[in-house]
């Protein structure tokens, strides 16, 4: 079976967006492995809703294991074309997680995403973190930067929405040093906001580039307590993602046929035993999510595929079996609708 596209013009028009912002990243990935690693490029991975009827969509996974330790570049539109009772029309996304190998080299997470309405109503969501094990001001600097270069009179807001977003109440921190999330996003110029979010993302993975490939050449050397932070900061960056991030549960609950391609923003490894310290750190009932997260990750930490699909159905079921928990996940200054529009 073949992707069917939605016959949306502006879906269209946003996964060609999308498309574009993912060659790019990827393109500008394997050169830095074919120049600095083990020349291996990503490989792609193709998904399908409903064998197709409903969109789907792709992702290319890194095989460099020298460069990275996870890193996956995914795009995707689900659609509603066939179903009249939905009032969704379709959501399209690009949603990637770089996590360099070296401590020194700082983590990414992108997400640029249309969610479009039969009743011609749309919204941008719009979001970049830059996540370093090991804390660089520099790297830190020429980010926000570039943040507040492509946004301009919407970086406070951005930024604010942003730290909001990845803090993490029941450890008092944030995930990452530098946030960035418009939730709802768009002016009166739909022409305009296109153009912003392609610039948007064309500037953040070109100023990413820029900041690792730096790293990368300038930062080699480490010691064993500094891959000590990085397996603490994956550990911190896998409890925000599966207790906290909306988007990823959302993504869980509307369906089951991506598990993986969602849970493509783990790490490979983390620290269990420091896992386990959190889970009385949670209110109820998010301590038994927590509690079960643990129980599937064995003693080495590793986070392979089976791990992914188990961790997914956790996640999955535990929301069903307890809907008001949605209230503790992470949100900007407004609340997507993001499960319902795929349900009403």
């Amino acid at each position: 079976m073949n992707m069917i596209m939605s016959k949306s013009i502006d879906a269209i028009n946003a996964y060609d967006l999308v498309k574009n912002l993912q060659k790019r990243f990827v393109d500008k990935l394997d050169d830095l492995s074919l120049k600095l690693g083990e020349n291996k490029k990503f490989e792609e991975v193709i998904w399908l809703r409903e064998n197709g009827t409903c969109g789907g969509g792709n992702r290319f996974e890194a095989k460099d294991e020298v460069l990275f330790n996870r890193a996956s570049v995914n795009v995707s539109q689900v659609h509603y074309d066939l179903d009249e009772n939905k009032t969704l029309q379709s959501a399209t996304a690009i949603s990637t997680i770089i996590h360099p190998n070296n401590p020194n080299v700082p983590s990414i997470h992108i997400h640029i995403s249309l969610t479009t309405f039969k009743s011609g109503d749309f919204y941008w969501r719009i979001m970049a973190d830059l996540n370093p094990s090991l804390e660089n001001e520099e790297d830190k600097k020429i980010f926000d930067n570039a943040l507040k270069e492509i946004s301009r009179n919407d970086f406070e807001e951005g930024v604010k929405q942003g730290e909001k977003y990845f803090f993490i109440p029941a450890l008092n921190r944030h995930r990452g040093v530098s946030h960035f999330y418009l939730e709802n996003y768009k002016t009166d110029d739909k022409k305009r906001d296109f153009i912003f979010a392609q610039s948007f993302g064309e500037k953040v993975i070109d100023t990413y580039i820029q900041i690792i490939t730096n790293a990368f050449l300038n930062k080699k050397s480490f010691s064993v307590q500094d891959i000590k932070k990085q397996l603490d900061y994956h550990t911190l960056y896998l409890f925000q993602v599966l207790t906290l991030d909306r988007g990823t549960t959302s993504g869980l609950l509307v369906h089951n046929q991506n598990d993986v391609g969602i849970m493509g923003s783990l790490p490979k490894y983390v620290n269990k035993s420091l896992l386990k310290s959190w889970i009385d750190k949670l209110p109820s009932p998010q301590n038994i999510l927590l509690e079960e997260i643990v129980n599937v990750i064995d003693e080495k930490g590793l986070i392979d595929t089976p791990t992914k699909e188990k961790l997914a159905s956790i996640v999955r079921s535990h929301y069903k079996k307890y809907p008001d928990s949605l209230k503790y996940q992470a949100s900007g200054n407004s609340i997507p609708n993001t499960v319902n529009n795929h349900i009403k």
